[in-house]
């Protein structure tokens, strides 16, 4: 087989799938290597991706991982899959553990594993050899990613006027994060059947990780943030389309296509900018940690009820986003009597 062939092309070619299905396929070049090796370790590479990793953004980041190790393999030294040894995979490792983060690299490393995996039981290749290779170790008890204070948070809100619908649009989306713990992914997944009236309030409907699905009552803020720009889109009756979507750059007005992660991650630095808020780092997932440590800030707070809420399996996750400890630290080093 020659030429630059693709996860979707090669999938329409060796294996059957629904249309749906195909769409929603990512497109990595296949490397040579699974190409050259025969049409059977082909086929198994694809199957791999289609049907064994479910979630989108795990299989974009796993996709990624794997081109990247077989674009560095030896060039000359490799001629099928069962040439790559241990030695190789912990090489590629030591490597990334350079310039990447620990988290990162294993995650790359349970990408190798877990693709190995997958060919030895299609008998591709008689041992896996990502499996005896260790990863960086990596521990911690709080999250990386930045957080606002519930006073920053109110400002951001409050600092987007209700002018445009793309302004109602995105206070909706931040609120909803906020006030949720929804991951960006689950709030952009949203339709608009997704906010619905329940017990006289407004409740949400999110899909979250291992396709569960998640409802709670609205924040009194966020049913008001919700209803007006539900209003003024005019799309309460779209009920079978994307609830937070794009707007057309001609027209100025709501198309009927999704909102992307990408998108909301520049509208999100644009309007945090626009308040004047300068924590680095600020992204989609900055909403989730922000609301639950808001949460957990106040007396009455449990945490087996955040994480709930959450819709984490682990009360050991929803740790990691307490930052509670932040303000604490910070309060002791201002007693420095200097």
């Amino acid at each position: 087989m020659t030429g630059a062939v693709t996860v979707k092309q090669s999938l329409a070619l060796t294996v059957s799938l629904p249309k749906a299905l195909s769409k929603r396929l990512e497109s990595p070049s296949v490397p040579a290597l699974i190409q050259n090796t025969g049409e059977d370790a082909l086929t198994r590479f694809l199957e791999f991706f289609a049907a064994q990793i479910r979630n989108r953004n795990t299989r974009e980041a796993y996709a990624r991982a794997v081109t990247q190790f077989f674009h560095w393999l030896p060039s000359g030294r490799i001629h099928t899959l069962a040439d790559i040894r241990p030695l190789h995979v912990a090489a590629w490792i030591e490597l990334k553990t350079r310039t990447q983060a620990p988290l990162t690299v294993k995650q790359h490393l349970a990408a190798l594993r877990h693709l190995f995996d997958w060919l030895v039981t299609g008998q591709i290749i008689p041992v896996n050899p990502a499996a005896a290779v260790r990863g960086p170790a990596h521990s911690y008890l709080k999250g990386k990613t930045p957080i606002l204070t519930a006073e920053e948070a109110r400002h951001l809100l409050r600092s987007i006027p209700p002018d445009t619908v793309t302004n109602l649009r995105d206070r909706a989306l931040i609120a909803l994060m906020t006030y949720t713990f929804a991951r960006v992914s689950a709030a952009l997944a949203m339709n608009v059947k997704d906010v619905f009236p329940k017990q006289h309030r407004l409740w949400v409907r999110l899909l979250e990780k291992g396709g569960k699905y998640h409802e709670l009552p609205c924040h009194h803020s966020l049913e008001i943030y919700l209803r007006e720009y539900i209003d003024a889109a005019g799309i309460g009756e779209d009920k079978a389309k994307p609830l937070f979507r794009t707007i057309n750059r001609t027209t100025k007005k709501l198309s009927t296509d999704r909102l992307q992660r990408s998108e909301s991650l520049r509208m999100i630095q644009r309007k945090t900018r626009k308040a004047g808020i300068e924590t680095p780092g600020i992204g989609n997932h900055t909403f989730r940690g922000t609301g639950i440590t808001a949460y957990l800030s106040h007396p009455d707070a449990r945490l087996e009820h955040a994480q709930r809420m959450a819709g984490h399996a682990d009360p050991k996750t929803t740790r990691l986003y307490d930052r509670r400890s932040d303000t604490i630290s910070l309060d002791e080093v201002e007693r420095i009597g200097i």
